[in-house]
């Protein structure tokens, strides 16, 4: 009889096989006994049953079961091989095939050849998969209390906190900071991890940041002083905040708002400012044939720009060192304290936006929870969620939009020292800066007779303050 030995455990945390290890001793002790060859042995190590996770070592056994390479199956209990009835089924359809013969150290015989024998196998799964749901209520039950609580579930160390899940590391939280303050300025994810590569910023394992990692560590509650449970806000947090809840509802705003993992396109300066002095309509970023870049009126039926009047075109490069050149003289003195004064905006009304938004989040969770319970009907569901799912998408539009005090904030004062910040910024600050303080450029034609030179008088700047 050529035997295979199918081992198993769920949870092996300190990652050494121990369990696996002493389950094949016992089962090669068996299969001594009974006198049985071991052909083979299968294990699935640190993987639950229960859970429906792939097995592929029980794949690979009931393959070769199937393909008549093995005449008998040894398990240490016959909660190894399975925790599921539906697995169950089908394994005594192969054993049964193959006329295979199955024993367990703890447990003894698994006879699948009779009615009887497959009712008690029956059985006997069907009590394994009530303990196993028992325990995982249990352990859900406890997770949420240790939630409630405001308390950490432990585990590897978090960014910006130490091992004990509840110390600010200040040399950390120093670099949250930084990036959050570098994202609401209008920098982007990628920008900002190219940097901390060159500067040897790393994260906890010592790697190098990704453009995931770091929106996991910025869009996380924790970093807020919130505590969450299955994605859901359940309270303050035992640990202090690194950033205040307000921004940190800001932050997250934003980096929703630029969608997905892939960048956007790199931007020209004043994409979405320049517009037409004939017609009004935007101008398009284009290149002509011969590879000059420009800012067009373009008619084009096909983008729906039938407004526009296809007169006037401006070269974009020289364009965007006019405005940039104006746009630094103009927060130069007491240009910059103006900007931040009208940019500032009302911090309690963040404040309660942040509050609003933290709410209604809890709210659209709970009536979902009332919707299964019963307590609602359909109808009711469906309204009170369309109504959350507006003052959700509305407080997060306006979060998002106020980020000019942001970049105005991190200008350094005088004109060397700002000029030296431009000089050194990437190009997406840049555009964030401009934006901050540039409501729109309104683009006069050409006069008759100039050459492609660009005259300043044909851009008039609408400032923002």
């Amino acid at each position: 009889m050529r035997a295979a030995i199918y081992t198993r455990i769920s949870d092996d945390r300190e990652g050494q096989g121990l369990g696996v290890a002493r389950q094949r001793a016992d089962c090669e002790a068996l299969a001594e006994r009974e006198g049985w060859t071991v052909a083979d042995h299968y294990s699935d190590n640190d993987i639950s049953a229960y859970s429906g996770a792939d097995r592929p070592a029980y794949r690979r056994m009931v393959a070769d079961l199937q393909a008549g390479q093995v005449d008998a199956i040894v398990a240490w209990h016959p909660d190894r091989l399975h925790r599921s009835p539906r697995e169950l089924e089908a394994f005594i359809d192969a054993v049964d095939a193959a006329g295979a013969a199955v024993r367990t150290v703890s447990a003894g015989a698994v006879d699948l050849s009779t009615a009887s024998g497959r009712m008690t196998a029956r059985v006997a799964a069907a009590v394994a998969r009530h303990e196993s749901e028992q325990k995982a209520e249990r352990v859900r039950a406890k997770m949420r209390q240790i939630a409630e609580s405001g308390r950490s579930n432990g585990g590897p160390r978090t960014y910006g906190y130490e091992a004990d899940h509840r110390s600010v590391r200040e040399s950390e939280a120093q670099m949250i900071r930084e990036a959050a303050g570098r994202v609401l300025a209008g920098e982007t994810l990628r920008a900002i991890v190219r940097d901390w590569q060159q500067r040897g910023v790393a994260t906890t394992r010592g790697a190098d940041w990704s453009v995931q990692s770091l929106r996991r560590i910025l869009t996380s509650p924790r970093i807020a002083g919130l505590r969450s449970h299955r994605g859901e806000i359940v309270g303050p947090a035992a640990w202090p905040a690194i950033i205040a809840r307000e921004a940190h509802e800001r932050l997250v705003a934003e980096i929703r708002s630029r969608g997905g993992q892939r960048q956007p396109p790199r931007r020209r300066l004043l994409t979405g400012l320049v517009h037409c002095g004939k017609c009004g309509a935007p101008l398009a970023a284009k290149v002509d044939g011969g590879g000059t870049r420009l800012y067009r009126c373009v008619r084009d039926a096909g983008t729906g720009r039938s407004e526009a009047c296809g007169g006037l075109s401006l070269v974009s490069e020289a364009a965007d060192r006019e405005v940039a050149g104006q746009v630094l003289a103009a927060l130069e003195g007491p240009g910059l304290v103006n900007a931040l004064s009208a940019a500032a905006g009302d911090d309690d009304e963040r404040r309660r936006l942040a509050d609003q938004l933290a709410g209604d989040e809890q709210r659209l969770e709970q009536i979902a929870g009332d919707y299964a319970a019963g307590e609602i009907s359909r109808s009711e569901w469906r309204a009170a969620r369309e109504r959350l799912a507006h003052r959700i998408a509305e407080a997060r539009r306006r979060l998002a939009d106020d980020q000019r005090s942001g970049v105005l904030a991190d200008l350094p004062s005088g004109s060397e020292a700002l000029r030296r910040r431009w000089a050194e910024a990437d190009h997406d600050w840049r555009v964030a800066l401009v934006q901050a303080v540039v409501e729109r450029v309104d683009v006069a034609p050409r006069g008759h007779g100039a050459g492609n030179r660009l005259d300043p008088a044909r851009l008039q700047v609408v400032w923002r303050a």
